[in-house]
């Protein structure tokens, strides 16, 4: 089996787990393929596995059967950008912070690589935001797994969203910013946006403005089949693009329009892990002593 790794550093404390990660790899002679930066953080600190290789932003990874994503949920959203239009199935191994996307903790990567290898698992198919702009800013990583937002620089005063849906005029948002968000989004930037929690085989789009002046502008849900484009205002020239954790200065002038991309990520998802527990189990619904005790937090 081929098994590419992304990563980022970890405390010393995950060490032990990822070292026996990399040992039940060797002794089941998967093929390694490591990224460049993570296998530089790990070549003084591990053993690899012999005939480990590593790749760079660009390499194709076709031929590999599962990506391992180690660090928190940022990691796996960079780990998206490596796979790309390949829809290698990705494991998220949790050494971050949250967890709602890599969801397998140190104490079971044992037991998950067990059941990679096995097949005891299913595959969770996770909906992309794609955003075309002219002129273009994202170049080929114009797609991101939980949000696009259009946001004011740090010091400028608050900017205006004309905001339209397949070409039909929504609203102008006066605002900080706002945010489009895929369902496995929805859990994050958007949540704080008082946006909805919604499921990831919801095929919609949220809306959600950053800080609105108006008061009474509420996030909207919106078909993943729409083109949302926009028109910005402000007294400053230029304002910031953000896709998941890549963010980038732009020109007023820039047209922007954002689709649900031609494909997905997909998630591997193990038997005792589902969006539901990690819902109760990230957010803390439950914990009410009126609860029934049988009922699992």
């Amino acid at each position: 089996m081929k098994i590419a790794i992304f990563g980022k550093p970890f405390d010393d404390e995950a060490a032990p787990a990822i070292q026996a990660l990399l040992d039940d790899l060797a002794a089941r002679r998967a093929e390694v393929r490591i990224g460049e930066a993570f296998r530089t953080f790990l070549d003084n600190r591990l053993r690899l596995p012999a005939g480990t290789t590593e790749f760079h932003r660009g390499d194709s990874l076709r031929g590999v059967q599962f990506v391992l994503s180690i660090g928190g949920d940022g990691t796996l959203l960079d780990t998206v950008t490596y796979v790309g239009s390949l829809q290698i199935p990705i494991l998220g191994i949790h050494t971050g912070r949250l967890g709602f996307l890599a969801t397998i903790t140190p104490d079971r990567i044992t037991q998950a690589i067990d059941a990679l290898f096995k097949g005891h698992f299913t595959i969770e198919e996770r909906s992309l935001i794609r955003v075309d702009t002219d002129p273009d800013v994202f170049g080929s990583l114009n797609f991101g797994l939980n949000e696009f937002s259009v946001l004011k620089r740090d010091t400028s005063s608050m900017i205006v969203v004309h905001t339209y849906i397949d070409g039909e005029y929504l609203n102008s948002y006066w605002a900080d910013g706002l945010v489009v968000a895929t369902p496995t989004g929805s859990t994050g930037y958007s949540l704080s946006c008082g946006g909805p929690v919604m499921l990831p085989q919801t095929n919609n789009f949220i809306i959600a403005p950053v800080c609105p002046h108006n008061l009474n502008v509420r996030p909207l849900v919106v078909s993943d089949q729409s083109v949302i484009s926009f028109e910005i205002e402000g007294r400053s020239s230029s304002y910031m693009l953000a896709l998941d954790s890549r963010s980038l200065p732009v020109e007023a002038s820039v047209q922007i329009a954002v689709r649900r991309e031609a494909f997905n990520a997909r998630l591997v998802k193990l038997n005792h892990v589902n969006f539901l527990s990690t819902l109760r189990s990230k957010l803390n619904w439950g914990l009410d002593r009126r609860n029934p005790a049988g009922i699992q937090v």
